[in-house]
């Protein structure tokens, strides 16, 4: 069975929506949880690629992440092994950042449905054909400014990206394809978050937009499938020399 190491930053933020998708592919996935002391995987080894999720603060807040340096280590490592890596929201800006982009703490949030406009650089992407003209959820903390020469697949239409793929095994998105309703309802309630203030108003607009989202997220999974090759393992066993030496 395939198996992703999922990065996960509140209680509340998780795969949600996309899990079911996976599981119906037989892909399985391991979380760890930095917010709690738990370490990151040393290794891409024994994973078939890496997610990393959405998160209550910016990624240039030292105080409430710091991790961060470990995780963008962590995603040069799958990168290196080539095994797929697929931040959303907190997790986009960590993959941006990793690519060479610069982190700010402003804006203090960005939370909102917008309308997703592919560019040129993502004609033909999966992911930026699958996605233009639809409406999509974003929300983040920050923001990374994208280096040079490293071009939008989507951006909304204030020109502002919302997808990047830096290499062809690797994407960042700032917009959610993974909430739920109910997963805005946790945020809410999650001690120690940050929601922003408009996540009540985007609460009941995620309730009457749910089963576009819910259409949105399977056409995001089949094209990240398509482009990233989800279904193929690439794991790899041990191998053991079992020769045995002359003494």
């Amino acid at each position: 069975m395939k198996n992703y190491a999922v990065v996960q930053h509140s209680y509340a933020e998780f795969l949600g929506l996309i899990e079911s998708h996976l599981e119906r592919r037989d892909i399985g996935f391991s979380y760890f949880r930095p917010f709690v002391g738990q370490g990151l995987p040393g290794s891409a080894a024994p994973f078939d690629g890496l997610w990393l999720l959405g998160g209550a603060w910016s990624t240039a807040d030292e105080t409430h992440n710091p991790q961060v340096p470990d995780e963008l280590h962590l995603i040069g490592i799958f990168q290196k092994a080539r095994r797929p890596v697929v931040g959303l929201g907190m997790g986009g800006l960590l993959v941006a950042q990793a690519s060479g982009g610069e982190a700010s703490r402003e804006p203090a949030f960005r939370a909102g449905f917008v309308t997703a406009r592919k560019t040129v650089t993502g004609e033909g992407d999966p992911l930026a054909e699958a996605v233009d003209g639809r409406q999509v959820l974003v929300m983040h903390h920050g923001s990374v400014a994208l280096p040079e020469g490293l071009t939008p697949i989507l951006v909304d239409d204030s020109g502002r990206w919302l997808a990047i793929r830096p290499d062809p095994m690797t994407y960042g998105l700032l917009f959610r394809p993974e909430l739920k309703p109910g997963m805005l309802e946790d945020i809410i309630m999650e001690p120690g978050h940050n929601p922003p203030p408009n996540i009540t108003e985007l609460l009941v607009q995620a309730r009457e937009a749910w089963p576009g989202m819910q259409d949105l997220t399977a056409q995001v999974v089949a094209a990240l499938v398509t482009a990233l090759g989800l279904m193929q393992e690439r794991r790899k066993m041990p191998v053991f020399n079992l020769k045995l030496e002359p003494k």
